[in-house]
């Protein structure tokens, strides 16, 4: 890393689930130790209300947050850049490290299945933690 804090961009097509979550949870588990920001390829108008839920349960707040539109600033202020299920809608910056993480799409299932999605992202929020800032 380039920097002394790092910068992560979360990147989905709707940014409205599994990014969002993402993005949550590793503001949470880095405490400030990482700059983090989620965005979409083509954002929908609304947070998934199951995945709202289910970071609730956990009591992680994201009722205020709103899917946003990738904007070319934000990817090249990203040290990493984590896609989840973009395929080809999301675009490729050179220079920069990414990482995919095949997960699946939250919209349309139910909470326990959003649960399990949860809980697959905060295991690899931690690891990605521990690669980028430790554990101090």
């Amino acid at each position: 890393m380039s920097r002394e804090v790092p910068e992560v961009l979360f990147l989905c097509v709707h940014n409205a689930g599994r990014s969002q979550m993402a993005a949550a949870l590793l503001e949470r588990a880095a405490g400030g130790r990482v700059v983090v920001r989620s965005a979409g390829s083509a954002p929908g108008e609304n947070l998934n209300p199951a995945v709202v839920a289910a970071l609730a349960e956990w009591d992680v707040d994201i009722r205020a947050r709103t899917p946003k539109q990738l904007t070319e600033e934000m990817a090249i202020g990203a040290d990493v850049i984590v896609t989840m299920g973009c395929g080809d809608s999301c675009p490729v910056y050179s220079g920069k490290r990414y990482v995919d993480w095949e997960l699946a799409d939250p919209a349309g299932r139910s909470l326990d299945e959003v649960r399990t999605i949860r809980d697959e992202i905060a295991r690899r929020v931690d690891k990605l933690v521990l690669e980028l800032v430790g554990d101090g």
